[in-house]
């Protein structure tokens, strides 16, 4: 489901950085962290989304995450944007 929901997004932000500065800039309505990424990398990105009330899905693979971003490689946050 929450892969699918990646697919259909209109605009997605890939990667950590990218996703910080978005959602501080109030463009993220919902964040994706894939388990098997390293908690140094997603727990900064998670702690902010919840401080500003960014709904937080984690789903399974940064791969398969990638995947559904159209990217050939892992990706262990995905933000979707307002379109």
């Amino acid at each position: 489901m929450s892969y699918e929901k990646v697919k259909q997004a209109s605009k997605t932000i890939i990667g950590t950085k990218q996703a910080v500065k978005a959602i501080r800039a109030g463009q993220v309505t919902e964040l994706f962290v894939a388990l098997d990424a390293d908690s140094w990398v997603t727990d900064p990105v998670i702690v902010l989304a919840k401080e500003v009330g960014v709904p937080v899905s984690l789903v399974e693979s940064k791969k398969e995450l990638g995947k559904a971003c159209g990217i050939h490689v892992g990706a262990a946050v995905v933000a979707i944007a307002v379109s």
